[in-house]
């Protein structure tokens, strides 16, 4: 609250996730109508992800603007090497800059934090380039924390499982199309609809590598449950 409590205005990168949940909470609680957030809509997300971020930044009171991303049109992107995330990133950034400007928002921030340190994240470099903010990290928070604190202050999605592009489905060096990505989105709401909450499926061209929590691997092998896996994943 404090870091933000500083800050003129600001301009918040929101995924729907509860890292930028919270700081958009936080953001709009401190600052008022000087927060806005920007959800950012393309062909690596969900469409039904975007729409409940939406649902649930209304719901917290936060002001939200909707914006389209061109990363696909990037051929370095689209060659999926390891600094893939770094021009995603570099992407969002070139476009909620000259928002901010236009709106008068003196500042730009992320979900960064603490334990996104020691992870590898392309991404952190775009930040910097662009002077993006990350107050959760400033103010050394670690995931959970961010989710307790989340839960306290009645943030919906405090309990959400982490998710992430469905371009990090795809293994470094296959190239990402609209297709694969689209192929990824069918395979997890699939698995979504059969009850699988963290759950990714990797694409490896004609093989579908599917990932879900320790405790859900028996129902996954379950006959009946693997049928309607195998036959739907079959079937994208």
């Amino acid at each position: 609250r404090g870091i933000l409590a500083e800050m003129p205005s600001v301009l918040v990168a929101y995924s729907g996730g509860v890292d930028s949940a919270l700081l958009l909470k936080v953001a709009s609680d401190v600052l008022g109508e000087r927060a806005l957030g920007v959800i950012a809509t393309s062909p690596a997300y969900e469409d039904a992800e975007t729409a409940e971020a939406l649902h649930n930044a209304e719901t917290m009171g936060a002001h939200v603007i909707q914006i389209e991303t061109h990363e696909m049109e990037n051929e370095r992107y689209v060659a999926n090497g390891l600094d893939r995330c770094y021009h995603c990133k570099t992407e969002l950034f070139t476009r909620l800059s000259p928002l901010a400007q236009e709106r008068g928002i003196q500042r730009i921030a992320y979900g960064l934090n603490r334990d996104d340190l020691g992870d590898f994240r392309p991404g952190q470099r775009a930040a910097r380039e662009f002077g993006v903010r990350a107050p959760l990290q400033e103010a050394d928070l670690g995931k959970e924390e961010i989710r307790a604190i989340a839960h306290y202050l009645g943030v919906p999605v405090w309990d959400k499982p982490a998710l992430a592009c469905f371009s990090s489905r795809i293994p470094y060096g296959m190239p990402v199309t609209v297709e694969a990505l689209q192929k990824i989105g069918r395979a997890e709401r699939l698995l979504r609809t059969l009850g699988f909450t963290q759950v990714r499926v990797r694409h490896h061209d004609t093989i579908a590598r599917i990932e879900v929590s320790r405790a859900d691997f028996p129902r996954l092998i379950e006959e009946e449950t693997n049928r309607q896996i195998v036959d739907g994943l079959k079937a994208i």
